[in-house]
């Protein structure tokens, strides 16, 4: 039996990844859990799977816990949550922004399994990651929907015989939209995504294309591919997850129904297929595909991931901390729908760009992006 550690437990796909231990009670058994605050939500997981850590990052909140499970083994604020990193067989790390980058290092550094949710882990910081691993020959196994598309496909290809991958966007709530009514969209128009239910933050992400952005730059990092060989392509259905194509002009698929448990749990079992209780898709239902082209000049995030990605260095940090901190401003009412990615160009073009950053450089990069 493997033990497991889900950093983000209270999350979206945080509860889903705990679905998925749940079914997989014979091989997983949850070791440590790890959220933002003390919810009645985590009380309730701590009494269903008994971990024998939990990580609470409001130092107020760790008190409460401890109060309330006197017995159980309680770390408090982001070096508490970062120390779960190591402490299980297989971590799924979920929570949102930057913030999960130390317990990213600290489990490649062990040599653990990393099934990786937080995509702005791998955007600011993905090359550390990845020349940590390849010490450690640790395992990254993406958790979105759309690189665990790309990863399942390449399975048994080798790099070589990549042409390029395609990526696939449901195009969030306001496709075919122009700048002009974007002017005017509302943090509650934002969060009403139609296919997926995700956070705040990733919802208003997916609203910009941002997230979109955000993907391309992640599965640049994931699979070694340049920016010139990642399209994106709108397809409302999600249905379609993501493509490669090879060079010999074949494309692979992976299809199913928008299920973010299914990739989840590919992450946790891989080389693995076991049976789940997701529904099965049905394509005679469906009906039809459809696919487009993004629309770049309304919808501009997706054209600056572009611009970091083709620039390298901090320039992913600076996008990725400049958009969080932009999103966080919208949620709040403190600024329009197409202020982000204004907000987001206006510090890309004060960016002086460090080729080869180090840790504290990306940091850095990331508070100037926040600035």
């Amino acid at each position: 039996m493997q033990t497991l550690a889900v950093i983000g437990c209270t999350g979206s796909i945080g509860r889903s990844a705990l679905d998925v231990a749940r079914n997989l009670r014979e091989r997983f058994r949850v070791e440590a859990l790890a959220c933002g605050h003390f919810s009645p939500l985590l009380c309730e997981q701590i009494k269903e799977f008994a971990p024998r850590t939990v990580a609470v990052d409001d130092p107020v909140g760790a008190e409460e816990l401890k109060k309330a499970f006197p017995d159980l083994e309680v770390r408090a604020g982001s070096e508490g949550v970062a120390s779960l990193g190591d402490s299980a067989d297989v971590v799924i790390l979920s929570v949102v922004g930057l913030a999960g980058l130390d317990a990213a290092l600290k489990a490649v550094r062990a040599g653990k399994r990393l099934a990786i949710a937080t995509k702005e882990v791998l955007v600011s910081g993905g090359e550390l990651v990845f020349k940590e691993a390849g010490k450690t020959g640790a395992e990254i196994i993406p958790v979105d929907s759309e690189h665990s598309a790309i990863f399942q496909c390449l399975m048994g290809n080798g790099k070589e015989s990549v042409a390029r991958l395609l990526i696939t966007a449901s195009g969030g709530p306001f496709r075919g939209k122009d700048k002009a009514s974007l002017e005017n969209v509302t943090p509650s128009e934002a969060l009403a995504h139609p296919v997926w239910k995700m956070g705040p933050k990733i919802s208003v992400d997916s609203a910009t294309m941002m997230n979109k952005g955000l993907e391309v730059i992640e599965a640049s990092r994931l699979f070694s591919v340049p920016a010139d060989r990642i399209d994106v392509v709108i397809h409302p259905q999600s249905i379609v997850h993501s493509l490669v194509e090879f060079r010999d002009g074949a494309q692979l698929a992976q299809l199913s129904v928008p299920d973010m448990r299914l990739a989840i749990q590919f992450a946790l079992t891989y080389p693995k297929r076991l049976p789940s209780p997701i529904a099965r898709l049905d394509l005679s239902e469906v009906g039809k595909l459809e696919f487009g082209k993004p629309d770049r000049e309304n919808f501009p995030c997706l054209e600056l991931a572009y611009v970091a990605l083709r620039k390298g260095g901090i320039f992913p940090a600076v996008l990725n901390g400049a958009n969080e901190t932009a999103v966080a401003r919208f949620l709040n009412g403190e600024c329009g729908f197409m202020d982000i990615p204004r907000f987001v160009e206006k510090k890309l073009s004060k960016t002086e760009n460090i080729v080869d950053p180090n840790l504290e450089d990306i940091l850095e990069a990331d508070r100037f992006g926040r600035e």
